[in-house]
């Protein structure tokens, strides 16, 4: 697409003068930024009237920006409908749940399944493609904004049909519907398609299948909204790249679907840096990113470059935070680094959120960060082809994820995040890289796989991870799996069913804990670790038991356990472990599996690879905020200053070096 590392932001130059407009193109020339999104909120601006458009701005500033050496990410500006369509058609506005109408005056109030919409935008976006299809500073689409972000369900009359055709195209028929659905429970039994509603508010819990279809209707129908855009993309311009940006560990759409939709995958990311361990969860979305894209380059859409508006408390990245978390992302698979927004803007709701170039100008810590960014990421086209490999692969699945939370379970508060969080922590903290995979994914090239509260599986994923275990795999899986099929039905003959000769057990209940309750697990060489939440009662079947509980009435019964099945090894977690005897389990699996990590490293200190046929590149990030010395498996050279680098290098509070290892 571009032939540099991407790097640039979003603009808004709808918001300002043609006088700002020219500095603003010079001011991104000096900075070194190569690409902006254009256009995300502008539909008003472009269409002010029903069918009156108006390109002479857009024509003026795409002109500018390429006269400047920047390309356009334009976007298609249907997130944020203007008044007029909203008066002409009142009816595009969503209604929640409880039958409330958002209305017009903020941003993404329409819904998905409104056919005025939907024509209004597509007639938007043809005229947008159309007129812009020759122009040469066009690099990329970027497709509405943010799907699904503050509003992602509508309960109104046209959802509520649409969500009918989906279910009658689905089963086919309400027979099938009836047996998914189990309407025999409550006298739930349809006789007409006309009868069966959205999960609207009822007295008591909804039918948990019925809820489920709803997650995966609402996530497809947002994705036909994204296709119906492609399709005019595609026909008026084949050539040109598209994408729509994602929000990271968002629930609402399955990502697995949309990613395989698009050309390149883009993100949104926004940790807090007030959280000690931000970049832990942003290293974990970036992750996510490159796993969804099947390990292809993805680009940081957005960041803050200092803090955002929309907090409590707002709290800023420090000096040199900025750089760190940029570099993380290429780290792990990035290929642009781009930030919301180029210029921080003068009023509306997001005037307080941090820029590329803030209301003090460039006389600022931050433009001199992003200066300092620009220039660096000049260095390295070197990268480009590159690509990070990964031995372990943590299992995620949308549907697993909007079934396991649901009302009713034996716990609500297991909650699918933060338990991944956990076992992600620990890896990274060992500088391990991790992929996320589907369950019904190709496990092959992993050494380790890793199964966190997989409650819903299909058939075809519980024998594809079966498969991968008996052909030699290592495997790591947690308690409440292999619970429901795809219907959210229990899979009958005891805990888990699909999963009984795989793990060498059989769980007879489980012991869910109170709040602030916990346990204590003993393993066989007499470590004592903390547990919570929950409790699996194990009985073995041929697994070997590593660790067991300490206390209650199951106490003495199994806790951790191991199987060794066909060539492989399958391992069990029965309970929520405090997070030293998440360490000590981790440290055992990995040396079974033989995943090797960078050992002796100081803490705060993130180690990744990138690497291309010929060569590898060591990113190593200091996150402390002390001077560290590191180790380095060979001499090479830091693209950053050009230094040639020894076996050790020094690395000052916050820094970063990109080390060519020299070939061994």
């Amino acid at each position: 697409m571009l032939p540099h590392l991407i790097y640039g932001g979003d603009y808004n130059p709808e918001q300002w003068s043609p006088d700002v407009w020219r500095e603003d193109a010079q001011l991104m020339q000096e900075a070194g930024v190569n690409l902006i999104s254009l256009g995300v909120f502008a539909w008003a601006k472009i269409e002010p009237a029903p069918g009156q458009y108006d390109f002479t701005w857009l024509d003026q500033v795409m002109d500018l920006l390429y006269t400047h050496g920047v390309r356009v990410n334009l976007a298609t500006p249907t997130t944020s409908p203007p008044p007029w369509l909203v008066r002409l058609h009142p009816e595009i506005l969503p209604v929640t749940a409880e039958g409330v109408t958002l209305w017009h005056g903020s941003r993404r109030h329409y819904c998905p399944h409104s056919s005025a919409y939907r024509e209004h935008a597509a007639g938007l976006v043809k005229q947008l493609a159309q007129h812009v299809r020759d122009h040469s500073a066009l690099a990329m689409w970027h497709v509405d904004n943010e799907y699904t972000c503050h509003f992602g369900e509508c309960f109104c009359d046209a959802s509520v049909a649409a969500f009918r055709r989906w279910l009658e195209q689905r089963y086919g028929s309400l027979d099938a519907l009836n047996e998914a659905w189990g309407t025999a429970f409550w006298s739930q039994h349809y006789s007409d398609w006309e009868e069966i509603m959205a999960p609207r508010r009822t007295p008591a819990s909804i039918n948990p299948t019925q809820h489920l279809d709803w997650q995966r209707f609402c996530s497809d129908s947002w994705l036909v909204c994204f296709e119906d855009q492609k399709t005019i993309l595609r026909e008026l311009t084949p050539d040109t790249p598209i994408t729509t940006n994602f929000m990271g560990f968002h629930k609402a759409l399955d990502y697995w679907t949309w990613a395989a939709r698009e050309d390149i995958v883009s993100n949104d990311s926004y940790p807090d840096p007030s959280d000690p361990e931000w970049l832990i969860g942003a290293g974990m979305v970036c992750d996510l990113m490159r796993s969804l894209g099947k390990g292809q380059p993805w680009i940081l859409m957005e960041q803050a470059t200092a803090h955002v508006n929309w907090r409590q408390r707002n709290t800023t990245k420090r000096p040199g935070e900025m750089r760190l978390g940029s570099y993380q992302a290429l780290a792990r698979g990035a290929n642009g680094v781009m930030f919301f927004q180029w210029r921080a803007s003068q009023a509306g709701s997001e005037k307080f959120h941090s820029a590329m170039l803030p209301h003090a100008g460039t006389d600022s810590r931050v433009w001199r960060e992003i200066k300092q960014l620009g220039t660096e990421l000049g260095r390295l086209d070197a990268l480009l082809a590159s690509h990070v490999q990964s031995d372990v692969a943590i299992l995620f699945d949308w549907e697993n994820w909007w079934a396991l939370e649901q009302e009713g379970k034996p716990s609500n508060d297991l909650r699918l995040l933060p338990q991944i969080v956990a076992f992600y922590a620990e890896l990274f903290h060992r500088n391990i890289t991790v992929d996320f995979a589907h369950p019904e994914a190709d496990l092959t090239r992993y050494r380790l796989v890793i199964a966190p509260h997989l409650y819903l599986v299909s058939d075809r994923a519980a024998k594809n991870i079966e498969r991968y275990v008996a052909q030699g795999g290592t495997l790591l899986m947690t308690f409440f799996s292999g619970i429901v099929d795809g219907n959210d039905h229990i899979r009958l003959g005891g805990y888990p069913a699909p999963f009984r000769d795989l793990l060498g057990l059989w769980i007879e209940e489980f012991a869910p804990y109170a709040n602030a309750q916990t346990n204590g697990v003993e393993t066989v060489d007499g470590q004592r670790f903390t547990c919570d939440v929950w409790s699996d009662v194990i009985h073995l079947t041929g697994a070997e038991m590593l660790a067991h509980y300490q206390a209650d009435y199951f106490a003495n019964s199994p806790a951790v356990t191991r199987y060794r099945f066909g060539e492989g090894v399958s391992y069990y977690l029965g309970t929520a472990l405090a997070q030293d005897g998440l360490a000590w389990l981790l440290d055992q699996v990995c040396e079974k599996a033989k995943i090797h990590h960078a050992h002796h490293m100081p803490r705060g200190v993130e180690v990744t690879r990138r690497s291309d046929s010929a060569h590898t590149w060591l990113f190593v990030l200091n996150h402390s905020d002390e001077e560290v010395r590191i180790d380095l498996p060979a001499k090479g050279v830091d693209l950053l200053s050009d230094a040639a680098v020894q076996t050790s290098l020094h690395l000052e509070p916050k820094g970063v070096a990109i080390v060519q290892l020299a070939a061994t």
